[in-house]
């Protein structure tokens, strides 16, 4: 059997970049609990904790929170089977040399 060859996290870094700079608003998340697939601005969003906890609209289970500290930030989407990115243009991953 052979075995893939695997680069480091650190390859992840310029596409994850260009992911996280772009409005997130306008992604589409499907809620890990019920199915219901929706738009980021359509979670309800409750800030009466230390940080943002985003519901599903149609179930009310969280699906993602938000935690910010002056150091650094926590994101927990587990809550969420996927989040689709809409990107400003189409550009595949760059392939390791």
């Amino acid at each position: 059997m052979t075995e893939m060859s695997y680069l480091d996290g650190n390859m992840l870094d310029g596409p994850l970049r260009e992911l996280f700079a772009v409005d997130l608003s306008a992604a589409t998340g499907r809620c890990a609990s019920c199915g219901a697939v929706g738009p980021v601005a359509g979670l309800h969003v409750y800030a009466h904790a230390p940080g943002l906890v985003g519901r599903c609209p149609s179930c009310a289970e969280v699906m993602v929170r938000l935690v910010r500290a002056p150091d650094g930030a926590w994101l927990d989407l587990r809550g969420v089977t996927y989040l689709q990115v809409p990107l400003p243009t189409a550009q595949p991953f760059p392939r390791p040399v």
